[in-house]
């Protein structure tokens, strides 16, 4: 399974936020259109993540709610027929939220850095350090605490849980 260390934040002023990354970032942005069905899941979190009709990824992750940093544990497939999977999931498992967003992404060395608006939630900061096999989780909190602190978001913005779980509440 792959890792990483992710963390989130609210935002306040979107366009400060993107114009400090547009100067920080190696590379980006790339808009993207997501539209992420969840899962009933007994086990950790799955979710269908939609592009376009012919575009999708199925993924499971395992990460712990809490504030700051997390490591989580996740794998992705593609798909080709995601509104055809998507319905299948749905009568097998029951679904158990949607999130729909609007993501720019960046990057800055192997740290992806997503800057999302989130349709009824309003707008948000994602990293997601990937770590090595062999790295240390404490290496990727090291990485997201510095970029966090370059952005200027602050502690009092951390978010504890995932989209789907503010949505529901």
């Amino acid at each position: 399974m792959s890792r990483n260390i992710e963390i989130k934040a609210r935002v306040g002023n979107i366009e400060d936020l993107e114009n400090k990354l547009v100067e920080i970032a190696d590379d980006g942005p790339t808009e993207i259109i997501q539209d992420d069905t969840f899962f009933k899941c007994g086990n950790g979190r799955l979710k269908l993540r939609t592009f376009s009709k012919t575009k999708g990824e199925l993924i499971f992750y395992k990460r712990a709610d809490g504030p700051g940093p997390k490591e989580s544990f996740y794998l992705k497939s593609e798909t080709p027929e995601p509104l055809v999977l998507r319905e299948s999931l749905i009568l097998a498992y029951g679904a158990a939220g949607r999130v729909q967003k609007r993501r720019l992404l960046y990057f800055k060395g192997r740290t992806r850095i997503h800057v999302d608006r989130v349709k009824g939630l309003g707008n948000f900061l994602e990293l997601e350090v990937v770590l090595d096999d062999n790295e240390t989780k404490e290496r990727g909190f090291e990485e997201a605490k510095l970029l966090l602190s370059q952005l200027g978001i602050g502690d009092s913005q951390m978010v504890e849980t995932a989209y789907v779980d503010l949505l529901c509440t």
